[in-house]
């Protein structure tokens, strides 16, 4: 038997993580399930604006599926299926569903009659039937009908149907290849789904997609035999199966939570179902996914291991099947690629992950194994790229391989890939990491709240967190230690309430520094800040208070304090082997070697994490047979071009701007000669943005009603929109691409509904002076706070050498701009020998 031991540092105590017996599970690579269906990461409201958000992210998601607002409905001030279905398409989604009563503006739905809702209707289905894509909509006509409109099924079911019929006939009469979905309800419902199902046959008007919605945490048990049920349901009516979407799932505890979705996405794939996430918080942020407009938080990354699998999925065997907030996994095997991927996660328990079926003909008799953790890093709180955490090369003896996690972490998920030795051994990131609860240290004149025990609530790590930090000796303080003299990052987990935080940093007592948080949603929606400190090896006492050298810093220190986790500080860096990426246009993996093979044309894409807006040397290994010449695009836009001279092992290197978060790079090989990928590193190159030009906005031209304002925090350039405009200068340069970074505020919303944050996206033109090109919209996320600024990146494709910029939107305000960044796109791009 082949062992791969992972010491991974508990985020638990050790002392927990050491005494809990270990849990298994088994997964059975000849055991094949089905084809890998990949239909649960649909989102509801997931997409909000055009570049709300980035299509990187929406990529890198794959969602088969969103379902959005109405065509021009009251609902929600933004999340118009029809204004955000491109961008969805062009990101490799499928279908968007269009829930059809958000035309209302209130929740619930106020109810005028059927004949008010069909006048609502109309305009809907006319506007949807003059696009050439109609088909790839799906009309929801009702949104959980048990609760609204339709609620005593004893004295409303001959309404509901009556009324079900009418409007699916008016949305076929309209659209005749229109795809209908329902009925809908809050939850499974026997006696409701049994007469529905039996009238819709009889009247032929059965709904091509079946929905109902899974929101309790108590999902997690009962979603299994609901649709056991069902399918018997459709036996007993004599209705072939149809296919089934469960249009709203999770609830606030678990979106973003790797540990949690994991549990969710395993039960959906088992049974091959689509399913979209809940609408709890945001319209535009996948569902708790999406950090800023850009960026990916732990959630993300979870989802997007499962967006790769590819080939068929294989029994996976947890120790508690169907049972809520347990250990939880799914498994996949590709024989084209010769790649078996495990992902797992839900449990505070050490794991023993016991593989069996490995089949030497399909892997060879040695194979590697690399074990990857995404780890949860709040909903506002940027993760980076997952790192490898464990990784080994072994014999495979009897068909088995075992995989031993450390437990301590039940809210993080992890992906193991098994797949044929080859190439030198894989290496684990070896960074020293610690992590400390808010609530385990040293806690004066606030409170410790506990926040596990309501599945609606917003997770906290560990299930508590520190608040009413109101007082002027408020505190919170860890004990910790660090191997070695040097520079660390202090992450920390945290929540204000839509204000920018302040608190003071003492470290062994004394005063190091101020600590200013950006703004989060509330206190409980976690973002997480991180800050260089030095430590001399050795014990310390890290203290986060209200009150500084000054004295009582006042109600911005009243932060939330969640986690601190210390993590030894280097240059970034991060590998992409060929192995994790996706291949199209008849690419694909060589498994001897596990690099891609591009034919013409053929492609790899790969994303990239960013840490912080600023260039990277990204670099990548080719080889070729012949001259060739393989491109490369950014964000699905052109960049530049590699040239092969001869054939031969070479790398190929560029400096480019890469805005924090995530970004799509694909290599596209150009030349009639096959090419070879392997790896792609990036490494931050911080001596290269000398090459940008930072301009405080208070120093440019203004017009029009903009205003210089003196703020708390910055002074920046207000009243810009409705005809306010600020106007830059740019440095003698060149025209091409360009990236504008642009540090802002805004928190426009609607108000009065019960639940969601109907945040409003601001946008600003751009025009360029003596350009022939239009202007540039670039979309301004609500960042929570009027006066605390978020820097967000946005690519600029600029005519002429230093036409001035100008910055303005001419029919609605604009965000709040404290300064601007122009940096050109790429710096240098050359191919040495390898």
């Amino acid at each position: 038997m082949t062992a791969v031991i992972v010491a991974v540092p508990a985020l638990a105590s050790p002392a927990q993580a050491a005494d809990a017996e270990a849990e298994v599970l088994r997964v059975d690579l000849a055991a094949t399930t089905g084809e890998v269906r990949g239909g649960a990461t649909g989102i509801l409201y997931g997409l909000g604006d055009p570049g709300v958000p980035s299509r990187d992210l929406i990529a890198g998601m794959r969602p088969h599926a969103v379902s959005q607002k109405a065509p021009d409905g009251e609902q929600h001030p933004n999340g118009d299926a029809l204004v955000v279905a491109d961008e969805l398409f062009d990101s490799g989604g499928k279908t968007v569903h269009i829930y059809a009563q958000d035309t209302y503006s209130r929740w619930p739905y106020q109810d005028l009659g059927i004949d008010d809702y069909l006048n609502r209707l109309r305009p809907q289905l006319a506007k949807v039937a003059q696009r050439p894509d109609r088909a790839r909509f799906v009309w929801t006509i009702f949104n959980e009908p048990d609760g609204i409109w339709y609620q005593d099924w004893a004295t409303k079911k001959d309404k509901f149907l009556a009324d079900w019929t009418t409007v699916y006939r008016t949305v076929k009469d309209a659209i005749p290849e229109a795809r209908i979905a329902g009925p809908g309800d809050t939850h499974y419902i026997e006696n409701r789904m049994r007469d529905f199902l039996a009238y819709a046959k009889a009247n032929d008007v059965l709904p091509d997609i079946v929905t109902w919605h899974e929101l309790s945490a108590d999902s997690l048990t009962h979603y299994r035999g609901n649709f056991q049920r069902y399918r018997a349901l459709e036996r007993e009516l004599g209705i072939a199966p149809l296919p089934i979407e469960i249009n709203e799932f999770t609830n606030r505890r678990d979106t973003s939570v790797p540990g949690q979705m994991i549990q969710w996405i395993t039960m959906f794939e088992d049974t091959k179902v689509d399913a979209q996430m809940a609408y709890w918080t945001l319209a535009g942020n996948l569902s708790d996914h999406a950090v800023r407009a850009s960026r990916a938080n732990g959630g993300w990354w979870l989802t997007k291991w499962y967006a790769d699998l590819t080939g068929r999925t294989v029994r996976v065997t947890p120790p508690q099947p169907s049972v809520r907030d347990t250990l939880q996994g799914l498994a996949a095997v590709d024989r084209s690629r010769k790649q078996a991927t495990v992902l797992l996660g839900g449990t505070a328990a050490p794991v023993r992950v016991a593989v069996s079926g490995v089949d030497s003909r399909l892997f060879g008799r040695q194979v590697e194994v690399t074990v990857r953790k995404a780890a949860w890093s709040g909903y506002e709180g940027d993760a980076g790229a997952p790192p490898v955490v464990a990784a080994a090369r072994s014999t495979v003896a009897d068909g088995t391989v075992r995989v031993d996690l450390p437990g301590g972490d039940k809210l993080a998920a992890y992906q193991i890939i098994i797949r044929p030795a080859a190439g030198a051994p894989p290496r684990p990131d070896t960074t020293w990491s610690a992590s400390y609860e808010a609530e385990a240290g040293t806690v004066t004149d606030a409170t410790v709240y506990r926040q596990d025990d309501d599945s609606w609530k917003y997770t906290a790590s560990g299930g508590h967190d520190v608040g009413s930090m109101n007082q002027a000796g408020s505190r919170v303080t860890v004990d910790v230690e660090v191997p070695r003299n040097g520079k660390y990052k202090l992450g920390i987990t945290y929540g204000t309430n839509a204000f920018v935080g302040q608190q003071a940093l003492y470290v062994d007592d004394a005063y190091r520094q101020l600590v200013t948080y950006p703004a989060t949603l509330n206190w409980s929606y976690r973002g997480r800040l991180d800050l260089p400190i030095d430590l001399t090896a050795g014990r310390h006492t890290l203290s986060l208070r209200t009150s500084g050298p000054d004295g009582f810093l006042g109600g911005v220190s009243d932060v939330t304090l969640d986690r601190f986790q210390l993590t030894a500080a280097g240059v970034e860096r991060a590998e992409h082997p060929a192995v994790t990426a996706r291949l199209t246009a008849g690419a694909r993996l060589d498994p001897p070697s596990g690099a891609a093979v591009l034919p013409r044309n053929g492609a790899a894409t790969f994303y990239l994490a960013a840490a912080e807006d600023g260039y990277y040397r990204v670099s990548t290994d080719l080889a070729a047979s012949a001259r060739g010449t393989v491109s490369f695009s950014l964000s699905d836009q052109a960049v530049d071009a590699y040239t092969i001279p001869r054939r031969g092992d070479w790398t190929s290197t560029s400096t480019v701007f890469l805005r924090a978060g995530i970004t799509r790079l694909k290599l596209t090989n150009r030349g009639s000669a096959p090419v070879t990928v392997g790896t792609v590193s990036q490494r931050r190159d911080a001596a290269a943005d000398k090459a940008g030009t930072l301009i405080q906005a208070e120093t440019g031209t203004l017009a029009g009603g903009a205003t210089v304002v003196t703020g708390r925090w910055a002074t920046y350039v207000g009243n810009l929109g409705n005809g306010g405009t600020l106007t830059v200068p740019r440095p003698a340069g060149r025209p091409g691409p360009h990236q504008l970074t642009v540090w802002y505020a805004q928190a426009d919303k609607n108000t009065g509904h019960p639940y969601n944050t109907d945040a409003i996206t601001r946008f600003a033109d751009v025009t360029e002076a003596g350009s022939t090109a239009g202007p540039t919209r670039l979309p301004f996320r609500h960042n929570y706070t009027w006066d605390g600024f978020w820097p967000e990146s946005y690519r600029l494709d600029l005519t002429t050498a230093d036409g001035a910029l100008t910055l303005g939107n001419a029919t609605a305000w604009g965000p709040n701009i404290d300064a601007v960044q122009l940096s050109p796109l790429v710096v240098s791009t050359a191919v040495h020998r390898r």
